[in-house]
């Protein structure tokens, strides 16, 4: 009996030895921390103001708000780890910060990725277990301790469980940035009643709790996380602004040059030089929450009045940009259009642009177009932002509650809610050149106010690294 009772207390201690060597180092002071990195050799320009962990469940550089977050962080003082894919190069400036460090993790498994509704509920818990691992492992062991970790959601599954706990281990303090709500994407592929959307609601609306503050992209999405959600911390609306590299093109020879310069338009200069052609620009995720068939309708349509009842108007060439599940299955579409001729006076092509050439090609078109149809009602489209930035005037799905807090009606950019609306936009700018320089000049006043000024009074303060 006495030897069991002693054989059973030395493997819980052991085990319980293990565990407490296992567990993650905590954070501590910042002067503790630069040390450790200075130790590990890795390059510490001086004793940052604070330290701030991002993490992207997804490619960083399709995540331009998070990159501004640690350009901003870096630019005040801060030290940056920016956790996530690495699919697509990063902002130049990211990686040449030395503030900055670029933590990747592993890609999923190729198997586990799919569009057949079965087979994402067989694959679903395969790719979370998957992502657990990876997210325990690069937050708990692979990176130093930070002050902050702040992190996108969504995705919530499952980023908010894995952080919430690394954040309680480290001593670290957890900010939510909301761009949208998990659950309410979840329900664009299986329905709003479905089990696991009701479980996603569930589970993102308690672990949220459990974060120091709550940055999200709209007053109205603030609202809902207070008064829906509950949520007692702090939450701060932050909205997204475009970044200093998106800049307006106002010399009309500088976006000829430009234009001649790159492949997708390079045939097409003489074109634009006699006002024969209008370049449309939209950027896209190729996901359920943009509906683009909105977009190759409208196209058809107005090909059919170009080349009938409104023969004066321009042809169009609409550059798509952008990578996601639905690429193929619409260009096959915009393919089997254009072979039945319903898009004689409408070209279409689809590219991906490193980051310079995307900010001058928005500066160097007439009209954006805007897909996003908000699967909460309370998110908005970084799109539009940088389209601003770049004084391209918009036209977008405005069927949602915060539509009117990023554009003006008439003044910036207009809204549509179908396919015909569209045309009718389209048709009515693109014939009339004063309509549309009208909205350009309202796109360029609204661009004119900056990431940083938007940055510095919310979320500096709450990093501590702008004075209160």
């Amino acid at each position: 009996m006495i030897d069991s009772l002693i054989s059973i207390l030395f493997w819980l201690s052991s085990a319980l030895t293990l565990v407490i060597l296992l567990l993650p180092s905590q954070y501590g002071s910042e002067k503790s921390q630069t040390k450790d990195r200075s130790s590990a050799g890795q390059d510490a320009p001086s004793q940052p103001k604070t330290s701030v962990q991002i993490l992207v469940l997804g490619d960083i550089g399709r995540s331009p708000r998070m990159q501004y977050h640690a350009l901003s962080i870096a630019k005040r003082g801060g030290r940056v780890d920016i956790i996530g894919y690495q699919e697509s190069d990063a902002h130049p400036d990211i990686v040449s910060d030395p503030r900055v460090s670029i933590v990747p993790l592993p890609p999923h498994p190729a198997f586990l990725q799919t569009s057949n509704k079965i087979l994402f509920l067989l694959f679903g818990p395969l790719k979370v277990l998957f992502q657990i691992f990876c997210l325990w492992d690069c937050l708990a062991y692979r990176t130093t301790p930070a002050k902050w970790l702040l992190i996108q959601n969504p995705p919530s599954i499952p980023t908010l469980a894995v952080a919430s706990l690394v954040c309680f281990l480290r001593n670290t303090r957890l900010v939510i940035d909301w761009h949208n709500f998990g659950y309410s994407i979840l329900a664009l592929k299986l329905g709003n009643n479905h089990p696991l959307v009701t479980l996603s609601s569930w589970y993102e609306r308690t672990l949220c709790q459990y974060a120091t503050a709550h940055l999200c992209v709209t007053r109205a999405m603030a609202r809902v996380l207070q008064s829906e959600f509950c949520i007692k911390a702090p939450v701060l609306p932050l909205h997204d602004r475009p970044a200093n590299h998106l800049q307006p093109i106002l010399a009309k020879q500088e976006r000829l040059d430009f234009l001649a310069s790159l492949e997708e338009t390079a045939t097409i200069r003489s074109s634009l030089e006699s006002g024969d052609l209008r370049i449309l620009v939209s950027s896209t995720s190729w996901t359920a929450d943009e509906d683009f068939s909105l977009l190759i309708t409208a196209l058809s349509r107005y090909s059919e009045l170009a080349s009938t009842s409104k023969p004066h108007l321009p042809e169009v060439l609409a550059i798509i940009t952008g990578k996601g599940p639905q690429r193929e299955a619409y260009l096959q579409e915009i393919s089997a259009r254009k072979s039945s001729g319903e898009l004689k006076k409408v070209t279409v092509k689809s590219t991906w642009l490193t980051t310079h050439d995307y900010a001058r090609l928005l500066a160097s078109a007439d009209l954006g177009v805007s897909l996003h149809t908000s699967s909460s009602g309370v998110d908005l489209p970084m799109k539009v932002v940088d389209m601003f930035g770049a004084g391209l005037p918009v036209v977008g799905w405005n069927r949602f509650e915060a539509w009117p807090e990023l554009v003006t009606d008439g003044v910036n950019g207009r809204g549509f809610g179908s396919s015909e609306e569209l045309v009718e936009h389209l048709v009515d700018l693109f014939e009339n050149a004063t309509k549309l320089e009208g909205l350009r000049v309202g796109a360029l006043k609204e661009g004119s106010r900056r990431w940083d000024d938007e940055w510095d009074p919310v979320a500096g303060k709450l990093f501590g690294l702008v004075e209160a």
